[in-house]
C-alpha cells in the first residue's frame, strides 16, 4: 500500500519525531515494544504524540483553565483540518497519513480530547458510571485504534478490548491517587468514598487507614475482573498483538498486585514495572489465555 502524500511536508520527519517523544516518556506500559511489528511502530508513535500532545495541554503548566479548553479546542480543528489533506507542519503530515493509509476513524481522537476536557473542567465523580463515562473517552479510544491499525473490526473484540482498556486507565488512576489529588482531581467516586466512610482529608494527610484499604481493595478486585474479562480478546488477536495484548494485561495485574502488596499504601509509593518485571511478563504472555 503506497503511502499518501499531501504537499511538501517531511513525513517520515514528523514519525521520526513521535518516535523520539515515546522512547523519552515512561509509561506502565511499552508503547512501542519490540513485538510491535516495524511497519505499525511509527503509526502508533504518531497516536501516542497526538494523545502525550493533548493530555500536556490539560495539565502541564499554569495555564488558566479556560486557556487549556481553548487549546483543546484548537487541537480539536486541527484533527478536522488533518483528515481534510490540510497540514501545517511534518506531524500533521505524518497523522494524516497514519489516518488515510489504515483507515482510522478520527472520531477516536475527538473522543480522547473529550476526556481531557473533561479533566479540565471536572474533579469529582458522584458515582462509579460516571467514572467509567470518562474512561470510554479517556482510555478506550485507544484500544479501538490499535485494533482499526490491525485491521480487526469486529464488536465483541471493541467490547472486550473497552474492558481492558477501562481496567488499564481505573489502574492508573489507583497508582496515581497521590498525583492526582495534588492537581485536584480524586476519581474514586463520592458515592463509594461515602460507603467505605474515606473522607477526603485522607489524602491531603496521606493517612492509610483501613477504610481507604477497604475502598482500594473493592475497587482492585474490580478491576481484576475487568481484565479477566478483557482476556476474551485475545482470541481475536494473532502473531505479536497477541502477545503485546497478553503482556499488557497482565502489566496491568503486576501493577495492581504491588499495590496489595504493599498492603494498599498509595502515598509516597507509586508502584512501576521493573525491566526484569517486563521480562518475566513477556515470558508469562506466551501461556496466557
Amino acid at each position: 500500500m503506497s503511502e499518501y502524500k499531501k504537499n511538501s511536508f517531511d513525513i517520515e520527519k514528523g514519525y521520526k519525531f513521535a518516535l523520539i517523544l515515546v522512547q523519552s516518556h515512561y509509561e506502565n506500559f511499552p508503547v512501542v515494544s519490540f513485538l510491535v511489528p516495524k511497519k505499525q511502530r511509527k503509526h502508533i508513535a504518531i497516536i501516542y504524540w497526538f494523545a502525550r500532545t493533548a493530555d500536556d495541554i490539560a495539565d502541564e503548566g499554569e495555564m488558566p483553565g479556560e486557556e487549556r479548553i481553548k487549546k483543546l479546542n484548537e487541537l480539536q480543528k486541527r484533527v478536522d483540518e488533518i483528515t481534510e489533506g490540510k497540514y501545517k507542519n511534518e506531524i500533521d503530515a505524518a497523522l494524516g497519513n497514519t489516518l488515510k493509509i489504515n483507515n482510522l476513524s478520527p472520531e477516536n481522537l475527538k473522543n480522547l480530547l473529550k476526556a481531557f476536557k473533561q479533566d479540565v473542567t471536572k474533579k469529582r465523580y458522584e458515582n462509579f458510571y460516571e467514572v467509567l463515562s470518562y474512561c470510554k473517552y479517556s482510555a478506550n479510544p485507544v484500544g479501538k485504534l490499535i485494533l482499526e491499525l490491525n485491521n480487526i473490526r469486529n464488536r465483541d473484540a471493541y467490547k472486550y478490548s473497552d474492558k481492558i482498556c477501562t481496567a488499564l486507565q481505573l489502574t492508573n488512576f489507583i497508582q496515581d491517587i497521590e498525583i492526582d489529588y495534588n492537581k485536584g482531581r480524586i476519581y474514586l467516586s463520592i458515592e463509594e468514598l461515602k460507603k467505605f466512610n474515606v473522607d477526603e482529608k485522607v489524602f491531603r494527610l496521606k493517612e492509610n487507614n483501613a477504610n481507604l484499604k477497604k475502598l482500594l481493595k473493592f475497587n482492585i478486585e474490580r478491576i481484576e475482573e475487568m481484565f479477566e474479562e478483557g482476556k476474551l480478546l485475545l482470541p481475536f488477536l494473532k502473531g505479536r498483538l497477541k502477545f503485546e495484548i497478553a503482556w499488557t494485561i497482565l502489566g496491568g495485574k503486576k501493577i495492581l498486585e504491588k499495590i496489595k502488596i504493599s498492603d494498599y499504601n498509595i502515598f509516597g509509593n507509586r508502584p512501576t514495572l521493573s525491566k526484569i518485571d517486563f521480562l518475566n511478563l513477556l515470558c508469562k504472555s506466551v501461556f496466557i489465555r
